[in-house]
């Protein structure tokens, strides 16, 4: 048997969690579920709010302009947040939504905009991040939802990391060697920040800036030059297999 049910939707839908529990819907998620999905009443749904675990409930209509969903039992306890974080240099639009997405799917449990000198694009949209984080988390079976920072500047991201997090970086720059065996020499007794920087690069003094952090492991993704949201994929992937539950 499946660990997890992929064949029922997804829908995170915050509220008060319990049995006979009945929580209203949005207006977006009404219409989500009755006018795109053709759900009808008694139609059973998987809802979580990234606090209470998973939940089955029944689509229940009171009126035609209002729809709750009632809680019948939980089908997964609240999964514990992981401890592999993606920072990363904003993208445009939609390879900003990939890479976010992806992050998600990978088990990043938190995403934070980190503005680079050869950054693209600034002033982001955090509630566009949030709804990229919560579609993947509803596609993919993650209950687990990933916090949304606000975007800093790289000089502040590096001096507020604690001295013992190990910031893995993707650096083009690296000499090209197994970026596992990278891993599996690096200090990760605590939490992890994976870092992508911009199209273009870090400059020689940024990467000076993120070399005096205290517990880094210079990353080589590489003799191809992989575009960022590429790398994220990349990166995250030889993290969670080396350091992570992929491990």
């Amino acid at each position: 048997m499946a660990r997890y049910d992929f064949a029922t939707h997804r829908l995170f839908v915050p509220g008060v969690y319990a049995a006979e529990a009945a929580l209203p819907l949005t207006r977006e998620a009404m219409n989500y579920l009755i006018n795109v999905l053709r759900m009808s009443e008694g139609a059973r749904v998987l809802v979580f709010d990234g606090i209470h675990g998973e939940w089955q409930g029944v689509l229940r209509q009171p009126t035609r302009k209002t729809a709750v969903i009632v809680l019948e039992h939980q089908t997964r306890p609240q999964t514990a947040k992981g401890r592999i974080g993606y920072a990363f240099a904003p993208l445009k639009a939609a390879r900003l939504d990939y890479m976010v997405q992806k992050a998600v799917e990978m088990g990043a449990c938190r995403l934070t905009p980190v503005i680079t000198q050869r950054t693209q694009v600034s002033r982001l949209k955090a509630d566009r991040l949030e709804a990229n984080a919560i579609e993947a988390c509803e596609q993919c079976g993650v209950i687990s939802l990933p916090a949304v920072c606000e975007e800093v500047k790289l000089a502040s991201f590096i001096t507020a990391l604690a001295p013992e997090t190990l910031l893995v970086f993707a650096d083009e720059d690296a000499e090209i060697a197994s970026p596992v065996h990278a891993l599996q020499q690096a200090r990760a007794e605590a939490e992890i920040e994976v870092l992508v920087g911009p199209e273009g690069g870090f400059t020689p003094e940024e990467r000076a800036l993120i070399a005096r952090h205290p517990n880094v492991c210079r990353l080589s993704l590489g003799p191809r030059i992989l575009r960022a949201d590429t790398a994220a994929v990349t990166a995250l992937a030889l993290v969670q297999a080396t350091l992570g539950d992929l491990a």
